[in-house]
């Protein structure tokens, strides 16, 4: 929704009835930031402008702030998006007009697709000056079309009695709609006359309300599942013999809910890393290799599936799911924002409802009643997979000598302290850390996997860094060290991110998989020989490059890198090699 505000004012600066002048700009912008305040946003991203600055000097002068400064407007947004994504509250980020706003596209959409809240804040020329040829001025309004949860511009800060409400209640908000259901971007287009820096009367004074209270205060309401709900779940869980939960990134359940309810129905837990619910004794690590195996994946076939988050990353995975062949298995979908993440349209059921609530409430019920209609036999067949397959693939591991991405994948997770985050870069990265890393707890795993791009995903782990280095609102009282898997051209997309980044007080280290190119695209179609000419393939999709360490990183502080040097063709067969050990290892047992 884009809303448009009267511009009426032509003056910064107004008079009082005594006639004395107020600087009504830098009075009613500091009444917006103190909202912020008021609903608990600390964190401030600005890339430095001229028309922005009002509001950078307003954020700066408020001093409850940690302000962000940085180069490029890119970074800067996903930086924002870091903090953000680590405290599950909205960061603001600012910058000036034209095609710096335009540079924060990118991140938004990372915002509106991961369901991120953020307060995007793009300064711009007043009405009089758009569309009339004046430098730097760009068609902001609606910038960022339905990427952005809630869109308004006010017009400049203007000398109306309702002024100050009206402001204030802008900033509280602009936070209650980041935060929705579901949480996302909001953009402010926020126009500014000259003088741009305060005139030096008295900025105006714009009182809140008493005891530091938001204007609008927000009540967060938890879709619950109501009883008819429960018992339709409960019912089909105890009336199907095979069953299964999936579990992608966005579950929102805690892992203690999700082992109750999987031992209750006696079903695996098939958990993407990003999900946080790979860990407990029904956890299956290895499906990725196990689906690969054509024998065993038509003999594992489910009658019904339950879905809490996004689908799973891997390709075999999602395919083996949701294959129209399969037709007889019946997937439950459960998503209290109601997001429609079925990419290939086979959902049965949508459930619109809390699913830390709803599976809770079903797994005290069926531990009431009794066990399920799973048979023992079912999760024995696949907790006996998952062991046999986790021995072949650490055995083959184990036994090179030289790096294999997936052994770095495994090996960083399983290396990691309690308490520590894994931030894993899209293309091969999150794929590997989903198919060998073994079930553990205590890490925080996250991704930008709201679009699956790899832009400013350096930037986003230092915002993320920051967030765990303030220590005061991270999101699950994360503390412990960041760490980042990534791979070379995920890092020189976004070497910006490195700008300043000495000057940010974080610590976190970069895991960089050097392997000469994209290494995902050597899995792909593109990489046949038989219809790609090999020189066409390394020019348009490798892309190549010219250019215990983890434990040291982590401790000497700092932003520090560690570069592991990897062969892509070497990298595609270990792959199958690996995959044909997994298949010897469920032949022979």
């Amino acid at each position: 929704m884009t809303s448009n505000g009267t511009d009426n004012g032509t003056s910064n600066e107004i008079s009082q009835p005594d006639g004395r002048p107020v600087d009504a700009v830098t009075g009613l912008l500091r009444a917006l930031v103190d909202e912020w305040v008021r609903a608990g946003v600390r964190e401030a991203c600005i890339a430095p402008g001229s028309r922005s600055t009002p509001l950078a000097l307003a954020l700066a002068a408020d001093g409850r702030f940690r302000l962000h400064v940085g180069l490029d407007e890119r970074s800067v947004a996903f930086f924002a998006l870091g903090i953000a994504k680590d405290r599950d509250h909205p960061a603001i980020v600012v910058c000036t007009s034209g095609t710096a706003a335009a540079n924060f596209h990118p991140a938004v959409l990372e915002a509106h697709h991961g369901r991120v809240p953020l307060i995007v804040c793009t300064a711009d020329r007043p009405t009089e000056l758009r569309d009339a040829g004046a430098g730097q001025t760009i068609d902001q309004v609606g910038l960022f079309g339905t990427a952005a949860h809630w869109s308004f511009d006010p017009g400049p800060p203007q000398d109306r009695p309702e002024a100050g409400a009206f402001w204030r209640a802008l900033g509280a908000r602009s936070v209650l709609e980041s935060l929705g259901p579901p949480a996302g971007p909001v953009h402010l287009n926020l126009s500014f006359r000259e003088p741009l820096i305060p005139t030096g009367a008295p900025a105006l004074e714009v009182p809140g309300r008493p005891d530091g209270e938001p204007w609008t205060r927000g009540v967060a309401a938890r879709r619950l599942p109501d009883g008819a709900t429960v018992e339709r779940l409960v019912d089909a869980v105890r009336n199907t013999a095979r069953g299964l939960v999936v579990a992608g990134w966005g579950a929102d359940v805690a892992p203690e809910t999700m082992q109750r309810f999987a031992a209750a129905a006696g079903w695996p837990v098939l958990a993407d890393p990003l999900s946080g619910l790979r860990c407990g004794p029904q956890a299956i690590s290895t499906y990725d290799l196990l689906l690969r195996v054509p024998d065993w994946e038509v003999s594992q076939r489910p009658q019904m599936v339950l879905r809490v988050g996004a689908p799973l990353t891997g390709r075999v995975g999602a395919q083996w799911l949701d294959d129209p062949v399969a037709s007889r298995t019946v997937q439950w979908m459960v998503d209290p924002d109601g997001a429609w993440l079925d990419p290939h349209h086979v959902a049965a059921v949508s459930l619109r409802v809390d699913a830390e609530v709803l599976l809770g409430a079903v797994a005290e019920r069926l531990e009431g009643i009794g066990s399920s209609a799973a048979p023992a036999a079912w999760l024995t067949s696949w907790l006996d997979a998952e062991r046999a397959a986790r021995v072949a693939l650490d055995a083959v591991l184990d036994g090179w000598e030289t790096p294999f991405e997936g052994r770095v994948a495994r090996d960083v997770v399983a290396a990691l302290p309690d308490g520590a985050t894994l931030v894993v870069a899209s293309s091969m990265p999150v794929r590997d850390v989903e198919s060998f890393a073994a079930p553990r707890s205590g890490v925080r795993i996250l991704g930008n996997r709201g679009v699956n791009g790899i832009d400013g995903f350096t930037s986003t782990v230092l915002g993320i860094a920051a967030g765990v280095a303030a220590g005061d609102g991270a999101k699950g009282g994360t503390t412990g060290p960041v760490v980042a898997l990534l791979g070379d051209l995920c890092f020189l997309h976004d070497v910006n991110g490195l700008l300043r980044a000495a000057d940010r007080g974080v610590d976190c280290t970069l895991v960089v998989v050097d392997n000469g190119g994209g290494g995902i695209f050597s899995f792909l179609p593109q990489a046949d020989e038989t219809t790609v000419d090999p020189a066409s393939f390394e020019l348009l999709f490798a892309t190549p490059q010219g250019v215990p360490a983890l434990a040291d990183a982590r401790t000497a502080g700092g932003v520090r890198m560690v570069l592991v040097r990897t062969d892509r063709s070497e990298n595609v067969a270990r792959h199958r090699e690996v995959w044909a050990a997994v298949a010897a290892a469920i032949a022979s047992g």
